[in-house]
Parts: C-alpha cells; sequence; structure tokens
C-alpha cells in the first residue's frame, strides 16, 4: 500500500537516513557532511512553514520526500519556487518518486504556485558519484533545462556543474 502524506518531525530520523547515502557517496547534494537529527528537523520547520513537505510510504515504511522551498527572496517570485525530491536508493526507478512529485505539485498548485525550479547537479561526463539520472527524471516530468553553470561544485575531488530545469504549473496572468 502506497500512502502520501505531510512530512512530521518525527520522520526526521528516516528521512536522515535516506539523505545519509546521497550525502556520503554522491553529488547529487553538495553537503559534506549529514546533518544532525536537529539541524534537519530545523530545516524541515522552516520549509514547513511556508511549503509543502511530503512522505511517500509504502507498507507503512516511508521510502521518499518532497518538499519546496523559496526560489529567490523577494516578492517579486512569490509564485516560483524551488522542488527538491529524494528517494530511498533502493526503491528508485519505482515510480514512487512520480507519485511524490505528482502530489507535490498539486499542493503547489492550491498554493498559486505557477513555476518549479530544480537545482541539480550536472556531470560533464557521469561518473561513480553523479549521474544525469537527476535530470533526465525531471525531463520526464515536464522540466526543461534552462540554465548552466559550469564547475561550480567541488566534491569528492572533483568539479561538477549544476544545471537549472523549469516546469510552468498554471496560467501567467497579470
Amino acid at each position: 500500500m502506497i500512502l502520501i502524506r505531510k512530512a512530521a518531525l518525527s520522520d526526521v530520523h528516516r528521512l536522515l537516513e535516506i539523505y545519509d547515502y546521497y550525502v556520503r557517496y554522491t553529488a547529487i547534494t553538495f553537503d559534506y557532511e549529514t546533518p544532525s537529527a536537529g539541524e534537519f528537523a530545523a530545516r524541515m520547520e522552516h520549509t514547513m512553514e511556508q511549503y509543502p513537505y511530503l512522505v511517500i510510504e509504502q507498507d507503512g515504511r516511508v521510502e521518499g520526500y518532497a518538499y519546496a522551498g523559496i526560489f529567490k527572496d523577494r516578492a517579486a517570485y512569490d509564485r516560483s519556487c524551488e522542488t527538491t525530491i529524494y528517494i530511498d536508493r533502493q526503491c528508485q526507478r519505482s515510480g514512487l518518486g512520480r507519485m511524490l512529485y505528482e502530489a507535490l505539485e498539486k499542493e503547489l498548485k492550491k498554493q498559486g504556485i505557477l513555476n518549479l525550479y530544480a537545482c541539480i547537479g550536472y556531470p560533464e561526463k557521469e561518473d561513480e558519484y553523479l549521474t544525469r539520472n537527476s535530470a533526465g527524471f525531471h525531463e520526464h516530468l515536464g522540466y526543461v533545462k534552462v540554465g548552466e553553470f559550469h564547475k561550480c561544485g567541488y566534491k569528492f575531488g572533483r568539479w561538477y556543474d549544476m544545471i537549472w530545469m523549469e516546469k510552468m504549473i498554471g496560467e501567467h496572468r497579470p
């Protein structure tokens, strides 16, 4: 059984367990160290003040999470946000990511968000720490690449690019 629900602070340890893999073994996140439970909970609380933070459960176990955040901190950008998703590495390519992101998108539409942005680590050449799978996942969901920054993230003794992808989910009226 699959359930998508709002994240709770009681989920912190499981979400950290999911995130820890990406911190320690990938350049998907540019964090060098996994945050403490307290720091992660504070990040969650800050996000939940303004944006949805969702988890997906399969058979009662949290297998991923997604949330939105500020795109730029100016009133003119209030109808835009940045999206983030992490799925347990054992559940990748299972369809859970799509379900979770679609649920996040619905919640954001209810808030009047029109533009979604994803900031994605992107390798010049794929390696053991970073592939182009995240960009492909977002493209499959309707995001398009709108920008690229070269050699701006340094992790595991290597330089990585970063791309911005965009998806418009609403009508832009005056």
